[in-house]
């Protein structure tokens, strides 16, 4: 139980690693007073272009692929692999770096999911890219692509890891509950959209 506990704190500790802040701060700009205040590639891209919001995706992605290979590594299972990934989510949501404030775990959740069950991520990757292709909108393609990752999981992949997949999907719904009621009300800002 000490090795678990002991992957969960490292894995959140990666997690927790703000990625756009520290990118964006290489290039002078406060983050957090930008944009849509978020720490994401979403708003690094709003507000300082495509190769930082680049390397702020890769940043954030590999985090949680590193929890997962480190849990693979000390043969956590699928169970306890499952929930050291969804630590590292948990890390960049609520970022010990930055208060426990943090962003919304999209790309970070990709990370994870790109170890620990490859063929859903790439399902995950594709159904967020089609969605935003066609409505400009970063977050309801989050929402759309997770928000069918359990059922994609329990016929693709495998009862073992719904659990893990439920958890994702709750927690990208619940930090995207901002983002649902700008898009129901029409406020929500596409893609590349400034202020």
């Amino acid at each position: 139980m000490i090795k678990y506990i002991l992957l969960f704190i490292t894995a959140f500790l990666l997690g927790s690693i703000p990625f756009g802040i520290i990118i964006a701060k290489a290039k002078g700009v406060n983050l957090k007073k930008v944009g849509s205040g978020n720490i994401g590639a979403t708003n690094v891209l709003r507000s300082l272009g495509k190769w930082p919001a680049a390397l702020t995706l890769l940043g954030d992605v590999l985090k949680g692929t590193a929890a997962i290979a480190i849990g693979r590594y000390l043969g956590a299972g699928p169970v306890y692999e499952g929930l050291v990934g969804f630590s590292a989510i948990l890390g960049h949501n609520f970022s010990i770096f930055l208060g426990f404030r943090g962003g919304k775990g999209v790309a970070t959740s990709l990370g994870v999911l790109s170890i620990y069950s490859p063929q859903i991520a790439l399902f995950t990757f594709i159904i967020w890219l089609v969605v935003v292709i066609f409505t400009k909108y970063s977050s309801m393609g989050a929402l759309v692509s997770f928000g069918l990752l359990p059922i994609n999981i329990l016929f693709f992949d495998g009862r073992e890891k719904l659990f893990t997949a439920i958890l994702i999907t709750i927690l990208i719904f619940i930090r995207h509950r901002d983002n649902i009621q700008r898009l129901i009300k029409g406020t929500e800002r596409k893609i590349g959209q400034r202020e």
